[in-house]
């Protein structure tokens, strides 16, 4: 069985890892078409269509990568960095020979080739979970005011929304929390797009959307409101009590789940009225959140034991149907 520590070592190595291949994977196939040029016709246009694909596909796969740090807009300055390398190319580089001259060059571009084959399967694979699921929706306010949100998890593909796990069947522990799969995480990055000082803060307070007031969806009852449990520090969960400081709305036929909220910051309260746009909380770092986030999904009403258990609904705020990557803005 995996203890606590090791689950916070195994959560910031796979951040650490995230990170370094974002920055590492695209700046690596630039600096090989930039210094190492094939002395061939062939390996030339091969290397210059490799290099472009995996430029191009970084617009694509900007949704399927969690830009955070770095941040959101490192993908486009990838493109252009891109551009200037194989206009410079074009203009000063002149191959002796049309054809690869060992086995090895052959190697070496079929296996550059083949990654790119997978990166852009992957890449078609997120850009489709843009689309809408064949499922009723509900309609909802966006539960934020301000500038500059940005969707963390969202979509209908488990490479943009990582929620989308919990409707696998033959994981028993995912049951429990299966409403929650068309779940939507919204974050908030400053103008230059960081959302924190730092590579990853432990300090929950220093990130930019914590302590936003949240707001009431839709018109409704509050049917569970709960805000007994504390921030995490960074990168640890609440591996016991994963739900958190959390409200459930009844709103229709639907339940709609807004949670990680920041400790004692509830003003409301089991059984209360609300409408659209009242202060309900703010945001926080309760549960099994990795960093300060606002969650919210919509599902079938669940059981009492497992209130996330319920069927879940794909949810549309403001009209949109929001997927990693999107940009709102409230103000």
């Amino acid at each position: 069985m995996i203890g606590p520590k090791s689950e916070i070592t195994i959560i910031g190595t796979r951040m650490i890892f995230v990170i370094l291949a974002q920055l590492l994977l695209p700046l690596g196939a630039i600096a090989w078409f930039a210094i190492s040029p094939p002395r061939n016709l062939l390996g030339v246009s091969l290397q210059a269509l490799i290099t472009a694909i995996t430029a191009i596909s970084l617009f694509v796969i900007v949704r399927m990568g969690v830009w955070v740090f770095p941040p959101w807009w490192t993908p486009y300055g990838y493109g252009l960095l891109f551009i200037l390398t194989l206009a410079i190319r074009l203009k000063w580089y002149h191959p002796k020979r049309r054809m690869l001259s060992s086995w090895l060059g052959w190697v070496v571009i079929m296996g550059f080739v083949s990654f790119e084959v997978f990166a852009e399967n992957e890449a078609v694979q997120s850009w489709a979970g843009q689309f809408f699921p064949a499922i009723p929706a509900v309609a909802l306010a966006f539960p934020l005011r301000g500038d500059g949100y940005l969707i963390l998890n969202g979509g209908n593909d488990l490479r943009i929304n990582a929620h989308l796990k919990t409707l696998d069947e033959s994981i028993p522990r995912f049951r429990a929390y299966r409403g929650q799969s068309y779940g939507v995480d919204i974050i908030q990055p400053d103008p230059f797009g960081f959302r924190a000082p730092g590579l990853v803060p432990r300090d929950p307070t220093v990130y930019q959307i914590y302590g936003e007031p949240v707001l009431a969806p839709c018109t409704e009852k509050i049917v569970i409101a709960i805000d007994d449990f504390p921030d995490m520090t960074i990168p640890e969960i609440d591996q016991v009590n994963r739900n958190s400081n959390y409200v459930m709305l009844r709103c229709g036929d639907a339940e709609i789940a807004l949670a990680h909220f920041r400790p004692r910051s509830l003003s409301v309260q089991t059984g209360m009225e609300v409408k659209a746009g009242d202060r309900i909380a703010e945001v926080g770092n309760s549960g099994a959140s990795d960093e300060p986030h606002l969650h919210i999904h919509a599902q079938r009403p669940g059981l009492s034991a497992t209130p996330f258990s319920g069927d879940p609904l794909p949810i549309r705020l403001n009209g949109r149907y929001l997927i990693r990557g999107d940009h709102v803005t409230m103000s």
